[in-house]
């Protein structure tokens, strides 16, 4: 993992707990189905940040590893997940994880691999998979142009973002992944959406690295334009952010 990027997020984990998406269920019918998940398989969850996507396999009754670099998101994780005794937190990124060699049945990285070093990760994610286990690399990918408010959404996220353009992942594709790691991926696409109050939408734009925070000399601006767009758009006090849950997996 690039080290200018472990300490994007210190300052948003709150919102990041609070605000960001979680996974569907459904998405365990696809591990199951097409990773040979179990209850007893063994995960690794790279980059797992507060443990929102380490949850729904501690759910599942498996044994989590959350291997995290960033302290702060480590803290959250311990308060998130403090009722699964089978989550074991892991300072270490995704080209050292300190897991030992061969004891990971499938690795999972959410709304993380964009930021990993593409050279050393793959090499790092063979020598702690067991022979023939998997990978999948997730996102939940909001959806940009189903109807006027997110697309007007995503115009204000261009308009503010300070390096949003350089940091978005939706240009990854099987294609793209095959380079990095010498094998084929698939790609299996889930529905997933949030509901939120203003102070949701205005908590899922802080989750976000790239946007200005309150100390920011916009963040005022940024604030009376989301005003204006919830303002127009909700419905019982309330907007809905539209996802596609992006799972690219493939088996080593």
């Amino acid at each position: 993992m690039k080290k200018d990027t472990i300490g994007r997020f210190s300052d948003r984990v709150e919102n990041y707990v609070k605000y960001r998406p979680e996974y569907p269920a459904e998405m365990l019918d696809v591990f199951r189905s097409e990773l040979g998940l179990t209850g007893d398989s063994v995960i690794a969850d790279i980059g797992s940040g507060p443990g929102i996507s380490s949850k729904l396999f501690l759910e599942n009754g498996n044994k989590v590893y959350g291997v995290e670099p960033n302290a702060t998101m480590r803290a959250a994780a311990a308060l998130y997940l403090n009722d699964f005794g089978s989550f074991v937190s892991v300072d270490g990124t995704s080209e050292k994880t300190t897991l030992d060699p061969e004891s990971i049945d499938i690795i999972i990285a959410a709304q993380a691999f964009h930021w990993f070093d593409r050279e050393a990760t793959p090499r790092e994610f063979r020598r702690i998979l067991k022979k023939g286990g998997f990978c999948a690399l997730i996102w939940n990918e909001r959806q940009l142009t189903s109807n006027r408010f997110l697309r007007e959404y995503e115009s204000i996220l261009v308009e503010f973002g300070i390096d949003y353009n350089e940091v978005r992942h939706e240009n990854v594709t099987p294609e793209i992944l095959e380079k990095v790691f010498g094998t084929p991926f698939k790609l299996e696409i889930l529905a997933n959406s949030q509901t939120l109050d203003f102070d949701g939408m205005l908590g899922r734009i802080l989750s976000s690295s790239y946007m200005p925070s309150p100390e920011h000399p916009r963040f005022n601006e940024l604030t009376e334009k989301l005003k204006s767009l919830f303002a127009e758009h909700q419905k019982s006090g309330k907007i809905q952010l539209l996802y596609n849950t992006n799972i690219f997996y493939t088996q080593f």
